[in-house]
């Protein structure tokens, strides 16, 4: 049987992730009643001791649930965080958070670091233009050159927001997923590679091997900006770490963000074949760019409710 589990570790050294896994307190900061869940606006401490400002989503009807950590996208629009997988504000395919919580999740949605309210200059949904993305530079560069990674604090973030889900009295612990598009289709191979919390995932417009995109020029997003990875590790070791657990990668023809996400997917196959687990390595391919549409995002809460 292939074993992931040094290469995972090998991984998880590298990044230096510390991934916390104790209690986690909150505070309901408001609550409002949508049509077939609540929504809490709550927050939280981050892995520095910063405040996370997330959207808790519970069904309405009773019982416990699977939970599902959502990661939000980037589009260049750090004003633009948990509010668009609530549906607030931004692209309306984007919006999990209700979807899935009437579809029987409890959902989190918290804001990545440098995104909508975990922003130094200005809070909220206004954009601050060139604050904005001077602010996410800075957060990578003054990391490097103190020999951390802004990857290390977006995946220690993560895991917290994990460690939340799993506490929560209505939430099935042992059924944890985690679903990202473009910047957070990109969080959730890192995480559900070193996070065996994590049962199933759902990473769309985010597989590319950093070989691809230097060769196609295409930008490398700052918390993928890892001195020296790529002589050791690419994105289909982090898929195989995560196997032999449930994964969807998603990708399209004429997206440069998972312009080679078939060669990956095969790449990466060996490791779930190994451990009797081939079907829980899916790929799902359309035609089209990069930005999510109607039949993706169907596509994708189907796939969740059915792993669910």
């Amino acid at each position: 049987m292939f074993s992931p589990e040094p290469l995972c570790q090998n991984l998880a050294e590298y990044l230096g992730v510390d991934m916390k896994t104790g209690h986690v307190d909150y505070t309901v900061i408001k609550s409002e009643k949508e049509e077939g869940y609540e929504r809490y606006l709550i927050s939280y401490a981050g892995s520095e001791g910063d405040e996370i400002r997330a959207f808790f989503f519970i069904p309405c009807s009773s019982g416990t649930f699977p939970g599902l950590l959502v990661h939000h996208q980037h589009g260049g629009e750090r004003h633009i965080g948990k509010s668009e997988v609530a549906g607030l504000i931004g692209h309306e395919w984007q919006a999990f958070g209700p979807e899935l919580a009437r579809r029987g999740f409890i959902v989190l949605a918290p804001d990545s670091i440098c995104f909508e309210d975990r922003r130094v200059n200005k809070k909220g949904i206004e954009a601050d233009g060139y604050n904005d993305f001077l602010q996410h530079y800075n957060e990578m560069c003054y990391r490097l050159v103190q020999g951390e990674l802004l990857m290390k604090k977006v995946l220690e973030d993560a895991s917290i927001a994990v460690s939340l889900l799993q506490q929560h009295r209505y939430v099935q612990s042992n059924r944890i997923g985690v679903l990202g598009h473009s910047y957070g289709g990109n969080t959730v191979l890192f995480q559900a590679a070193l996070d065996e919390r994590i049962q199933f995932a759902c990473s769309s417009g985010a597989a590319c091997s950093y070989a691809e995109k230097m060769r196609r020029g295409t930008g490398i997003e700052m918390a993928e900006v890892i001195p020296g990875l790529v002589k050791k590790f690419d994105i289909e070791d982090l898929i195989k770490c995560i196997a032999p657990r449930k994964i969807l990668i998603m990708s399209a023809e004429e997206d440069k963000y998972s312009q080679d996400a078939h060669i990956i997917v095969e790449r990466a196959r060996e490791a779930f074949i190994k451990n009797s687990a081939a079907d829980n390595l899916q790929h799902k391919r359309f035609r089209g760019g990069h930005a999510l549409n109607q039949a993706r995002f169907t596509y994708i809460t189907n796939w969740l409710v059915e792993q669910a």
